[in-house]
């Protein structure tokens, strides 16, 4: 399988008409944008630099030529038991059996990635608003502008529900890996999205419950978005409360990605008396099945659970004319985000090639996604 971590530029451009507006949208103003958080190419805050788990802090980070920011909270490493128990109401046979599980400190989004955020890489914004402001590209932005951006959508993937503060969603996990492999350049720290181990464990925030607040489904609402408190649409991000370790939206709104291909029998490989490390499936060149956690506005409170596990389904893109479908898209999954983590210790190129950590396009898209390639470098060079 051809594993690609480092692609070109995306197809098309937007006209200017389209580019003021999306700035619009992102509060971006095309003129004068608010003093910086952080400093130098990357706009690096100091809060977000440390060696140990010790010098570990929450911090902010801004997107450079934007106002756009997002924040980061530590989670400590530590010992866990991942899935659920036999006795846990409306469980899935998928949850077990249990097992322990080691996990190394990361920081995590305290939200979900925000349309404000993903339309930045996804539209090229940063592109735009550096040309607006008339300023030359500097070896960050010529990293950044190599890395792939999704091709122009056909339709609105808000479906009306809102963008500025509400969560991104109908993602590919192809999509949400590229964006993270962008963030990463752009910023100078390395992004990823979570392990399924990784997410239970900032879920879970050190409890041993259902959910994070408890075993009763009768307080979600206190807690999450979900079918029966959401009016049929998702809502902005961090309006309930957080879970213990200060996340938000673990529990419902949108579910979100994580790295891992889904195996309903992944958790039977494990030994009961031994302590797994860093376990996780990777793809192996199909697109489906892969795994989303959390659940959603869209589902039931059962789906909601710490445990709780989502393969993905062709029916994801069910509505997609286009054949091959979209490399980008999912035309049927309103209810699919994600969030990021960073690994306090980032791993090597060859650790990311080894362990498929950075995108990987299905098998049955690589054609499609050369001639998208092909096409974006062509554009980029002309620029």
């Amino acid at each position: 399988m051809n594993i690609r971590i480092l692609l070109g530029d995306r197809q098309g451009r937007l006209g200017l008409p389209l580019f003021l507006g999306a700035f619009c949208l992102l509060g971006i103003s095309a003129v004068q944008a608010n003093e910086p958080i952080g400093t130098g190419p990357y706009l690096r805050n100091p809060d977000s630099e440390a060696k140990t788990e010790a010098e570990m802090k929450p911090y902010v980070q801004q997107i450079q030529d934007t106002d756009v920011k997002f924040e980061m909270i530590p989670i400590k490493g530590g010992e866990f038991i991942m899935g659920s128990p036999e006795s846990e109401p409306n469980r899935s046979e998928d949850e077990g059996p249990q097992f322990k599980v080691r996990i190394e400190p990361f920081w995590m989004g305290k939200h979900e990635v925000t349309w404000d955020e993903y339309d930045i890489w996804r539209l090229s914004l940063d592109q735009q608003r550096r040309k607006l402001a008339g300023r030359e590209r500097n070896e960050v932005d010529k990293e950044a502008d190599a890395v792939t951006r999704a091709t122009k959508e056909y339709m609105d993937m808000t479906f009306g529900m809102g963008h500025d503060g509400f969560p991104a969603i109908s993602m590919t996990q192809a999509a949400a890996k590229m964006y993270c492999v962008w963030l990463t350049k752009k910023t100078g720290h390395y992004y990823r999205l979570p392990t399924e181990a990784e997410w239970e464990y900032a879920c879970r925030a050190g409890t041993t419950t259902a959910y994070s607040f408890g075993d009763d489904p009768a307080d979600l609402d206190e807690y999450a978005w979900y079918y029966d408190n959401s009016d049929e649409t998702y809502h902005k991000v961090g309006q309930k409360k957080p879970n213990p370790w200060g996340l938000h939206d673990m529990h419902g709104n949108v579910a979100e990605w994580v790295l891992d291909r889904y195996d309903p029998d992944f958790y039977k490989t494990f030994k009961p008396d031994q302590v797994a490390i860093f376990p996780y499936l990777p793809p192996t060149g199909d697109e489906y099945p892969r795994v989303v956690r959390g659940g959603s506005w869209d589902d039931d409170p059962d789906r909601l659970r710490s445990a709780a596990r989502t393969p993905s389904t062709p029916d994801w893109k069910i509505q997609d004319p286009q054949l091959p479908k979209s490399i980008w898209y999912l035309t049927d999954a309103r209810f699919v985000g994600f969030r990021v983590v960073r690994p306090l210790v980032p791993p090597t190129q060859e650790e990311i090639d080894k362990l498929i950590l950075g995108p990987d396009i299905p098998t049955e898209l690589q054609e499609r996604f050369e001639k998208e390639k092909a096409n974006a470098a062509g554009m980029l060079e002309a620029d």
